[in-house]
């Protein structure tokens, strides 16, 4: 007789966090809670068990946990991310025939049904698992089967009672199990931030001096200060001479102009160099290891270009384009040439060698202490030059994080982290409505790409200068760090931010006198700085759990297009409501929606905290009313006192 397929009774499907359907593994959060959920369906009425199976980074046996249902069809299990590395897990599920059963035993309770049938049934089910069970567990069982024949009924609290050993004997009618799915839970570094990019060059107090990298050591006391646990330093290669750019990339540069870090090569090396300008590869160990003493990481720039002068030119001609006349092309970004730079060619004939030079760059200052890079330009080689570079990378040293400096479309972006960026660069720096924030961080916090990219909210950049920071004044700086700081567990500003500098070439995002072509010497703590805000907005991300974990914005109503109202959640506390007048010329009042996680008691008004000011203030139920004045207090940051 032919065996009956029941396999496909049961649907699992909407699995989460799943990337492209479970071929790349999602990104999860060491030491955080992460939640799984799916849909679990099926024709008729008889209620479904799900359960979700998990494996540990490191371990051979498999961890279950019950999934809770929720509207819809809804399941969702939390399991604790309490090791770094992979986690591989999958959904089962089946028929609960006992839980159907006593369900409905209820209702016909409930309208006054003969029931007498039901008992039999429900007797011949425990007797069924009464089978499968241990002696110990076999006499509770008994003490069921002996209820209801006696009582003709059963209780809630007799099956809360024999829940786990229904579970655990029961017959998992129509048993199904979904795809395995992997989640890749990550170390601190890579999900939570706060970095700080500065020129080594430009920070030598003396005027007209090149600084050096012992002149960094001097800066981190003042670094650590304002709270950043990253620096990230620009290329710190030899520079090249030919063509090298002057002041605001005049060309050709005058004698001592230094040229842009990012034309990299001269007779002192190329990628695996040091500017001898800087000092050596002992005092560049030497401030990776004060700056870890400080509890600050050195993240360093992986810029894959050359100068005309760099060594590669001459050793591996082969490695770069070529126009028609033979001779190698420049960087090009129509309308611009950029004469001091050669791009490389990753399609060349000779691309395995050039690939693998480029791993042994990155395993180079591996060796050097450097566990975080910054990736200019990646979206301008192929995906899978990165998928390959960043698997061989991570394979062996799965602690290196990537950061992705793509500006470019929204596709590339988030193929780029699906292909191992653990990090990317955002729009950020461009949204200032109200509409375009809340448009934008709702779409990264939305399951879906929040399951694989996470968020790096840059300021400000050597390269751009936004206006609303040229035109806002100091008000503009403040409000800025305080969306930046609060909207992702990722955040940096580039160095002068703090002094509010904004002075930019007429009709332009750039700088004027940008330190990408000459030297800069600034009094940090110079009068109208906003230090203070920074180090205050850093200490509360450093201290609250909301503030580090990914995917939890949620907008709230407003009723003021200036105001800009949103949360961040996390699993076991309350939130952290945040308020800011995102218009740098006015004062603001609006009307401000109470989150819904703070309205689970009775009472009508609670105290809450003021996390910047460390002010106390009652809060009611429904709407209160929130003015913000530039500049002043721009903007509060909410916590609900517990009683």
């Amino acid at each position: 007789m032919r065996k009956e397929d029941f396999s496909g009774e049961i649907i699992i499907d909407r699995i989460w966090p799943g990337v492209d359907h479970g071929a790349i593994p999602a990104r999860g959060q060491h030491n955080f809670q992460q939640e799984i959920r799916c849909r679990i369906f099926s024709h008729g009425t008889d209620m479904i068990r799900g359960q979700l199976n998990y494996l540990e980074p490191g371990s051979v046996r498999w961890k279950n946990a019950r999934m809770k249902q929720g509207e819809n069809d809804s399941y969702s299990a939390f399991i604790k991310l309490g090791h770094e590395g992979i986690y591989r897990f999958y959904v089962e599920a089946w028929f609960d025939d006992i839980g159907t059963w006593f369900r409905n035993l209820e209702k016909w309770k409930d309208s006054g049904e003969d029931i007498s049938q039901d008992i039999e049934a429900g007797i011949a089910l425990f007797k069924e698992i009464r089978k499968n069970a241990t002696a110990h567990h076999a006499g509770k069982i008994d003490a069921a089967i002996t209820e209801l024949k006696e009582k003709r009924d059963f209780q809630k609290n007799q099956m809360d009672a024999i829940g786990n050993l229904i579970l655990k004997y029961q017959d998992r009618r129509s048993r199904t199990r979904s795809e395995k799915y992997e989640i890749n839970s990550l170390g601190r570094k890579a999900y939570f931030g706060s970095w700080y990019e500065m020129f080594p060059r430009s920070q030598s107090s003396i005027p007209g001096k090149h600084g050096t990298f012992r002149d960094c050591i001097k800066r981190l006391p003042d670094i650590k200060e304002m709270g950043f646990d990253v620096i990230y330093l620009p290329p710190i290669h030899p520079i090249g001479k030919t063509n090298r750019r002057g002041k605001n990339g005049a060309m050709p540069a005058s004698r001592g102009d230094p040229g842009s870090p990012w034309a990299i090569g001269n007779i002192h090396g190329g990628h695996k160099a040091i500017n001898p300008d800087l000092g050596t590869m002992e005092d560049f160990r030497e401030l990776v290891s004060a700056a870890s003493k400080e509890g600050i990481s050195v993240a360093l720039d992986i810029a894959l270009q050359c100068s005309p002068d760099h060594p590669y030119v001459r050793e591996h001609p082969e490695w770069f384009y070529r126009r028609p006349d033979g001779s190698i092309r420049y960087a090009e970004n129509p309308p611009k040439k950029y004469f001091d730079i050669y791009p490389l060619n990753f399609r060349c004939e000779n691309r395995k060698e050039l690939w693998e030079e480029i791993r042994s760059i990155l395993e180079f200052w591996i060796g050097a202490g450097i566990r975080i890079f910054r990736v200019d330009n990646p979206h301008t080689k192929p995906l899978n030059f990165w998928k390959w570079l960043i698997s061989e990378i991570n394979s062996r040293y799965p602690d290196v994080v990537f950061l992705s400096e793509a500006f470019t479309k929204p596709s590339v972006m988030y193929q780029l982290s699906k292909f191992g960026f653990q990090q990317s660069y955002t729009y950020f720096t461009w949204k200032n409505y109200d509409y375009e924030i809340r448009d934008y961080f709702t779409e990264l916090s939305t399951r879906q790409i929040s399951s694989f990219f996470q968020p790096m909210l840059f300021t400000n950049t050597p390269d751009i200068l936004p206006f609303i920071l040229q035109n806002g004044g100091r008000a503009a700086f403040i409000l800025r760090a305080v969306l930046a700081a609060t909207l992702s567990p990722l955040w940096g500003i580039y160095s002068g931010f703090e002094l509010c500098e904004n002075t930019a070439i007429p009709g332009t995002e750039e700088y004027l006198d940008s330190e990408k072509f000459q030297l800069r010497q600034r009094d940090w703590r110079g009068p109208g700085n906003i230090r203070e805000i920074i180090g205050k907005l850093n200490a509360i991300r450093e201290k609250v759990l909301n503030f580090q974990k990914h995917g939890n914005v949620k907008f709230i109503n407003t009723d003021n297009h200036n105001i800009l109202a949103y949360t961040r959640t996390l699993r076991g506390s309350a939130s952290i409501l945040i308020v800011v007048n995102i218009n740098p010329f006015e004062i603001h009042s609006s009307s401000v929606s109470t989150p819904e996680d703070w309205l689970e008691d009775d009472r009508k008004e609670f105290p809450v905290i003021d996390l910047v000011t460390g002010e106390s203030m009652v809060w009611g139920k429904g709407n209160n009313v929130v003015k913000l004045v530039p500049e002043y207090r721009c903007a509060v940051i909410l916590s609900k006192v517990d009683e």
